[in-house]
């Protein structure tokens, strides 16, 4: 039931997969662009990751575990099933800043919302190919386009 749950979250926060292929990275940007700018800040990736954390805390006690991170990592890879062509090159970049690995800062094989969060900047940092700040279409597919 839980994992029916967290599908329908990410399902709702989805856009129709024909956008999403339209534009490498568009399936990204039309689901944590908040504010339909065109791209996506700090503030945005901070206000999202906190919603997605917490659709993926079960039990609610501010912690991602082993078995809840599972289920992130099961319903996200769903999601890029269902999305394929959306992110084009860069989306393996994007998806390293959501993994166990990136976000378990102190290394003890489970997430806390601080270290979930801690991690925002860096993540926009990572994908973030031009330097400005913000993560946008230009971020996605071939360098130098």
């Amino acid at each position: 039931m839980k994992h029916l749950l967290a599908i329908a979250a990410v399902a709702a926060l989805a856009p129709c997969a024909v956008l999403a292929q339209e534009t490498p990275g568009s399936h990204f940007i039309a689901n944590w662009d908040l504010d339909a700018s065109g791209a996506v800040s700090v503030a945005e990736i901070t206000e999202r990751r906190e919603m997605v954390f917490n659709m993926f805390d079960n039990d609610q006690n501010g912690m991602l575990d082993a078995e809840e991170y599972v289920m992130f990592d099961e319903t996200r890879a769903a999601d890029m099933e269902m999305n394929a062509g959306g992110h084009g090159k860069g989306g393996d970049r994007m998806q390293v800043g959501l993994t166990l690995a990136f976000n378990d800062t102190n290394q003890d094989g489970a997430v806390s919302m601080e270290e979930f969060i801690s991690q925002s900047a860096a993540w926009v940092a990572q994908v973030d190919r031009d330097g400005d700040g913000e993560i946008t279409a230009g971020d996605f597919g071939p360098q130098g386009s």
